[in-house]
């Protein structure tokens, strides 16, 4: 019999000093009752936070989590990488989030020896076999730098064809927008489970900010709303959390096979929507 349960996880970011690194694991230990099947962490451009990633992911698997580190290829080369997956196998680390990554500044031209995301998939694999369980990224609203839909959804089947097991979403608030790239994917011959990433609205300002940079189309009666709450915390809490349990549940009811938080490191969000959507 097939479990239809649906599975939750989370991301976090590593921290950047030692008061962040005790928030982060407080945060953890408040999120273990979600019972996550795994938490990834993300790096920045280049690696440059890769040893904070590496400290997080331990401290995450000390508490028993399953923990993935993300892994770009931008700006790197097959020598580091390689050895970066090696150091990760000797750890006992078991998946990664397989990214293609964002140009580092200053650094020009030099994209690094591996250009693409597939890429980085098959070089995992021919390094390491199956020993890694592959997440790789997907774009519902088509990644911000894609000439178009059909290019993208093309680019997604690439990676899965090279290896990926499975995929995590850019976070979006168009449920009909997950399930169309869904039913494309899998017209594609694509039919690995595709994760919705899920973004808890907290702080207006921000989710704003980050979804101008990432292309997430934030729908015009959620900014008109979230305007009218000015500066009050509490509204747009309350707000967030009724929309985004709202999507969640009409994912989860449309045969989504579970739920990736985007927690920045926060847990009262994530905690409230997945208290909401199990009854627990």
């Amino acid at each position: 019999m097939t479990d239809t349960t649906p599975a939750y996880s989370l991301e976090f970011f590593p921290p950047r000093d030692a008061a962040g690194h005790e928030r982060l694991v407080e945060t953890a230990k408040r999120l273990l009752v979600v019972q996550p099947k795994y938490i990834s962490v993300t790096f920045g451009a280049g690696g440059s936070t890769q040893a904070g990633t590496v400290e997080a992911v331990r401290a995450l698997r000390t508490m028993g989590c399953d923990a993935a580190p993300h892994l770009s290829c931008i700006g790197s080369t097959r020598a580091r990488l390689s050895e970066i997956l090696q150091a990760y196998k000797a750890e006992g680390i078991k998946r990664l989030v397989a990214l293609r990554g964002d140009l580092p500044s200053g650094m020009g031209g030099d994209g690094g020896e591996l250009r693409h995301a597939s890429d980085l998939v098959a070089f995992i694999r021919e390094q390491t076999g199956d020993w890694f369980h592959i997440e790789v990224a997907a774009y519902p609203e088509m990644h911000p730098q894609a000439r178009d839909a059909a290019s993208d959804l093309g680019h997604f089947a690439a990676k899965v064809k090279a290896g990926a097991d499975s995929a995590i979403t850019q976070y979006f608030f168009n449920a009909d927008a997950y399930f169309d790239f869904v039913e494309r994917a899998q017209a594609a011959g694509v039919s690995v489970p595709i994760v919705p990433g899920i973004m808890p609205i907290t702080n207006s300002s921000q989710l704003l900010r980050f979804s101008d940079a990432c292309g997430a189309e934030v729908p015009r009666w959620i900014r008109l709303r979230l305007a009218e709450f000015g500066d009050d915390r509490a509204s747009i809490r309350a707000f967030g959390h009724d929309v985004v349990t709202r999507l969640c549940e009409r994912l989860l009811e449309g045969g989504a096979p579970g739920v990736h938080f985007y927690t920045l490191n926060q847990a009262d969000a994530t905690l409230g929507i997945w208290q909401a959507l199990t009854g627990k």
